[in-house]
Formats: structure tokens, sequence, C-alpha cells
């Protein structure tokens, strides 16, 4: 099933975000923000922390949650455990949310009109999923540029 696939293809890379976060050697690397380069490591965790929780937890899960987005990028030296924390947490909400999406629910129009046109939650869980995936990758080159 669709919803199952992408439950755990969200958990991989979650997974893989806390693998490099703890592949910082010095903790206070992940604050780093190089000449060129606009966020730190900590900063896109918290941003993807942030967005998961928005989208799939509020929007899809009817969590409660009330997101601060500025507060993902001016937000500095949050411990590296309170951020893998955070990261378990939105494991579990998109496990308990996405991978229990019935195929119908799937191609319903996603409840929050952000984007010009309407798209399906379908849609908006593979963008979700890219978004993750690009900023993924942006944490191991920001690990790799100031390790």
């Amino acid at each position: 099933m669709l919803s199952q696939t992408l439950s755990n293809l969200f958990e991989r890379d979650l997974e893989k975000l806390k693998t490099e976060l703890l592949a910082y050697e010095n903790e206070g690397a992940m604050w780093v923000v190089a000449p060129g380069i606009g966020n730190s490591a900590g900063n896109l965790g918290l941003h993807i922390v942030g967005n998961l929780k928005n989208f799939i937890g509020a929007a899809l899960g009817n969590t409660g949650y009330l997101r601060n987005r500025d507060a993902e990028f001016t937000t500095k030296d949050v411990p590296r455990e309170k951020i893998i924390a955070d990261i378990d947490e939105v494991i579990g909400i998109v496990k308990s949310t996405v991978g229990t999406l019935t195929p119908a629910q799937l191609e319903e129009i996603y409840p929050e009109d952000k984007w010009k046109d309407p798209v399906t939650v379908h849609h908006l869980l593979l963008h979700l999923l890219t978004h993750l995936s690009y900023h993924l990758g942006q944490v191991n080159y920001h690990r790799r540029l100031v390790s």
C-alpha cells in the first residue's frame, strides 16, 4: 500500500537525519554557519521537525501542533539529544498518520490551502518527502564542510 511505502521512506530519511546529526564529533559544529551557507545543520533539523509536525501532524493527524517557522531558523544551540528526541517524535507521528491513510484519503484534497492550486494528500506527501531529502543532503554537506 502506498501509504505504508511513504511512511517507510519518511522513517528511513528521518533515521538518516539522526545519523547525520550524531556524526558531528563536536556538537557545537552543528550550529556553525559557514561562509556561503545559509543555515546550520541544527537549524535544518529544527526546520524539518517543524515542517513535518505542521503539515503531517497538525493538518493530517490533528495533533494541535502550532508552528513557529521563524524560530526554526533563529533558535540556536538546542541540545542535539533534544533534536534527536523531536525526530523520534516525528517518526511516531508519521507512522501513525501517513502509515494508516487509505487510498481514498491519499486522493483527498489536502486540508491546508497553501498553494496556488489545491493538491491531493498524496501530492503533498511526495512534496514533503522530497523536501526532507533535500535538507538531509544539505545536513550531510554541512557536516563534511565543517568537520
